[in-house]
């Protein structure tokens, strides 16, 4: 139950989805036994990145954040991370009363927020190494995956037509991205509060 779907969404995507609209699960449960569990993902591998591996620009030395600042700042990114989606679903969810014709199945919205998002925890891992070219490329694809996800699993397992889908996947992704900016913001308002990372130059 811990994290079912999450392989098959990358090797055979249709028939996946098909399983999770069958599957009869609470929004809770669906939530619980995922993001949790992916959200620690790029916590983990951004704190030890950033603490431990360090990164240099155009040869400057060796520049790491202090235990202290990195715990903060990985702690902080986690806790937004299980916010984001969920806030994701309910938006989801939302959107279903105008695109979907048939009762909305709080789950369904859940499972799409869940299994769209799972690509970039699971990218996530390269923040192990804090290189901006690598985590770039890195992050890139797997966005373009989740948005693929999000255009292919939308009319299965909300059982729409795929024109309208199509729409109803566009709106979803500009919620998407309108969610990840307001991250962005709060996490500079967090910063000038005093929460700001403290750098550490290595000879």
């Amino acid at each position: 139950m811990i994290l079912d779907h999450t392989l098959g969404i990358f090797t055979h995507p249709d028939s996946e989805w098909s399983l999770i609209r069958q599957q009869r699960r609470s929004k809770l449960m669906e939530y619980l036994t995922h993001v949790p569990i992916l959200a620690l993902i790029p916590a983990v591998c951004f704190y030890f990145g950033v603490v431990h591996v360090g990164w240099t620009i155009a040869g400057s030395p060796k520049t790491t954040l202090t235990p202290e600042s990195g715990l903060v700042l990985c702690v902080l990114s986690y806790l937004a991370a299980l916010v984001g989606v969920w806030v994701f679903a309910e938006f989801i969810n939302w959107m279903s009363r105008t695109y979907s014709d048939e009762a909305t199945d709080q789950h369904h919205g859940m499972a799409l927020a869940v299994y769209t998002t799972a690509p970039i925890f699971l990218a996530s891992i390269v923040g192990i190494w804090p290189v901006l070219w690598l985590n770039v490329i890195v992050f890139v694809l797997a966005a373009a995956y989740s948005v693929y996800l999000i255009y292919e699993g939308m009319p299965i397992i909300m059982n729409i037509p795929k024109e309208r889908a199509f729409m109803y996947a566009t709106s979803v992704i500009t919620v998407a991205l309108v969610l990840l900016v307001t991250m962005r913001v709060g996490t500079v308002i967090v910063w000038s509060a005093g929460f700001g990372p403290e750098y550490v130059v290595h000879g």
